[in-house]
């Protein structure tokens, strides 16, 4: 009880924090404003002249915060911190403040390649208290498919997490074997270091992209061609662009002609650590699940038990393991704890007899390529971490 008082007060101390902190910008904001009207209200004494001068000045000078220029900064703000939504923007009765996030760091062994063994079996533990509250309630807690975190369905209403028909959809797939990721593992822009996340901000700066708006076709292929230019000084050639086109479609499912903002931040910061990160060090980025998942698919491959698979039963998990599974494919009758893949004789797979989604038969060469366990996580590494947002777009689309 006293832990539980203790992030109350925390909670509320930030609360206090932000409310003065926000005052304090505010009362800046319009600190010019109201002494020139305090002044013309004490002395009185101008001529006509002189305030026919200071209007013409002031049209000069212009607005000197636009409210436009205001919100995009806000905008610009919430990027950088990983936050997806503001406490201002909740209704305050009732509501929990959403935590300051802590943008990661790189350590100086990170690059090493990490001993993830394919014979040693992970125990997974989930916590037993809510994240949130630290109340434990036995079965009403919901558990994260990425980490060890559970919460009250009530407590992340309060934080704003869910809202209208995600609790719904929290509570159908949290106990299934698709899952839900939390607010943490949603995000993968908080998997960015701060450098990393000043150097995307940059990118999205230069190609004039604004915060929190859907892009259509046109204006992701239209980034896709800057960033392009801006690293190679060269246009992007027509083979890169229709594979933009398909990841936009990847990232579109639902077919509404436009992809949000999330599922485009999410691409992008996914994107950004392919370049900038080795793949040692996005395999210490995976958690226990994530691993145990791994684990499952490779030696589901693996028939002969010689340790190696084929490059095409390794392109073959890359489509169907590591990336989203159909609503249509969930099955209620499966237990928390499963974190292995749904494999292609399951009941979830087979339903109305067909499979989720086409899978190009191998070559020659890669059915005589062998994949060892290590080569098969490096491979493949990306994509799982790809796999860790709750929407159905898919945010790194496999090469066909």
């Amino acid at each position: 009880m006293g832990v539980l008082m203790s992030r109350r007060q925390t909670v509320e101390r930030v609360q206090k924090v932000s409310l003065a902190v926000s005052a304090f910008k505010d009362g800046l904001r319009e600190q010019p404003s109201t002494r020139r009207r305090a002044e013309a209200g004490t002395t009185r004494q101008g001529t006509l002249e002189q305030e026919v001068q200071e209007g013409e000045e002031e049209a000069l000078a212009g607005p000197s915060q636009p409210e436009e220029s205001s919100a995009s900064k806000a905008a610009w703000e919430r990027l950088r911190d990983g936050r997806g939504v503001e406490p201002e923007e909740f209704e305050r009765a009732n509501r929990f403040t959403p935590p300051a996030f802590i943008r990661p760091k790189r350590q100086l062994h990170d690059d090493e390649p990490p001993d993830i063994s394919l014979e040693q079996r992970e125990q997974i533990v989930n916590d037993e208290m809510c994240e949130i509250c630290e109340v434990w309630t036995a079965e009403s807690l919901f558990p994260c498919r990425i980490c060890h975190r559970v919460y009250h369905d009530g407590c992340l209403r309060r934080m704003g997490y869910l809202q209208k028909d995600s609790a719904v959809e929290v509570t159908e797939t949290a106990h299934t074997e698709t899952g839900w990721s939390c607010y943490y593992c949603d995000n993968l822009n908080l998997l960015l270091t701060e450098e990393e996340m000043y150097s995307l901000m940059e990118t999205l700066r230069n190609c004039k992209i604004i915060p929190g708006v859907c892009l259509t076709l046109d204006d992701f292929l239209h980034y896709k061609h800057q960033v392009h230019k801006q690293q190679f000084e060269r246009t992007m050639p027509e083979a890169q662009e229709e594979q933009a086109a398909l990841q936009f479609n990847a990232l579109d499912p639902d077919k509404k002609g436009h992809i949000e903002w999330q599922d485009f931040l999410s691409h992008e910061s996914i994107q950004l650590l392919q370049k900038i990160r080795p793949q040692n060090a996005l395999l210490r980025l995976l958690t226990p699940k994530e691993r145990e998942r791994a684990r499952a698919a490779f030696l589901a491959l693996d028939q002969d038990n010689d340790g190696f698979i084929g490059e095409g039963e390794c392109r073959q998990a890359r489509h169907t393991w590591f990336r989203k599974h159909q609503k249509e494919m969930l099955s209620c009758n499966v237990s928390i704890s499963h974190v292995g893949p749904i494999s292609e004789g399951s009941p979830a797979s087979s339903r109305n007899g067909k499979s989720p989604e086409k899978i190009l038969p191998a070559t020659k060469q890669e059915e005589t390529r062998n994949i060892d366990w290590p080569r098969f996580l490096r491979e493949n590494v990306a994509y799982i971490l790809a796999a860790r947002p709750n929407s159905a777009a898919l945010h790194l689309k496999p090469l066909a």
